[in-house]
């Protein structure tokens, strides 16, 4: 059932134009007045290349035009007027040329509006990894921390077949995850591991405040912002809690494998860096309490392939 949720969320758009263009498919065939149907296509065109793109709309505006060619050559005589069919032929052609018109146009509308929101995007990104790369400068055990989450868990996101958009938001919050450290002291972070409570309480208290920093950027970064919030949950808590796990979101269960295992084998003040091997067998054994045991098994993945590598 979990599978055909994310299924329909990750197809949802596709599926209501699917949905429009089977009603139009319908009333083509039973609705007489014809006027109406063929204005009635323009609706699954336009949602098409609003919410998918101008290449999906005009992919779209084809298949109502082939819709309608079906039944205009099965009954002729239900569309065309023998004393005005020249003219019927020039409606239809012209209903189709605009029916692809418009296709191109909200389409190409759309696209360049997403191109502006990906560069605005970016911008903010660059800004805030120049503040993840501050913090982490304070650190030299945490250097580049942040990059390798964000590699390792955007890998992952890709062995589990997530869509392009969710994969992006992964690589986004990896680079991000521990943005709300930003002004936790240098000391701190570089302390061995015998915090004192107030401190404990200041270090735990970065998801929060990476998350408010997130927010203030606008909605830019929105998909990330539960992600960032989430990432440090036990995915047992799900479970004891009687909350169902993916309230969880997937993301953020990727980025807390990824990060778990980037500090185990790393090296600290206090104690050396597990082997990878090592790192991963300790992964795998937390899976179903700590670690959700799809993304341990797609993690273990992509680990064992780099090992092989080696």
């Amino acid at each position: 059932m979990e599978n055909f949720k994310q299924f329909v969320l990750r197809h949802f758009e596709r599926i209501i134009v699917f949905i429009i263009l089977v009603g139009g498919f319908v009333g083509t065939h039973y609705v007489e007045e014809k006027t109406f149907i063929f204005n009635f296509y323009y609706l699954p065109v336009l949602v098409a290349g609003y919410y998918l793109g101008r290449r999906m709309g005009v992919l779209t505006a084809v298949l109502s035009i082939l819709a309608v060619l079906y039944f205009v050559l099965g009954s002729p005589q239900r569309f065309f007027d023998e004393k005005m069919f020249w003219l019927s032929i020039a409606k239809l052609s012209s209903w189709g040329g605009f029916l692809i018109l418009a296709s191109v146009v909200v389409g190409t509308l759309y696209e360049q509006n997403e191109e502006k929101v990906r560069d605005l995007k970016n911008a903010y990104i660059g800004i805030l990894e120049i503040l993840s790369k501050y913090l982490e400068s304070t650190d030299p055990y945490t250097k580049g921390h942040s990059v390798r989450v964000s590699e390792l868990a955007m890998e992952t996101a890709i062995i589990m077949d997530l869509p392009r958009n969710e994969i992006e938001n992964v690589r986004v919050a990896g680079l991000l995850h521990d943005i709300g450290k930003i002004d936790v002291s240098g000391e701190i972070l570089r302390k061995a591991a015998d915090l004192t409570t107030d401190e404990r309480e200041l270090m735990d208290a970065h998801v929060v405040k990476g998350a408010y920093i997130l927010t203030s950027v606008g909605s830019v970064l929105k998909e990330v912002v539960p992600i960032v919030v989430a990432h440090h949950k036990y995915f047992v808590d799900s479970l004891t809690d009687d909350r169902d796990a993916a309230k969880i979101p997937l993301a953020a269960r990727i980025i807390a494998v990824a990060d778990s295992f980037d500090a185990m084998t790393t090296d600290r003040p206090y104690r050396k860096g597990m082997p990878p091997w090592e790192a991963l067998e300790e992964i795998v054994a937390n899976a179903g309490k700590q670690f959700d045991p799809e993304v341990v098994a797609a993690f273990k993945h992509v680990i064992s392939t780099k090992l092989e590598r080696v």
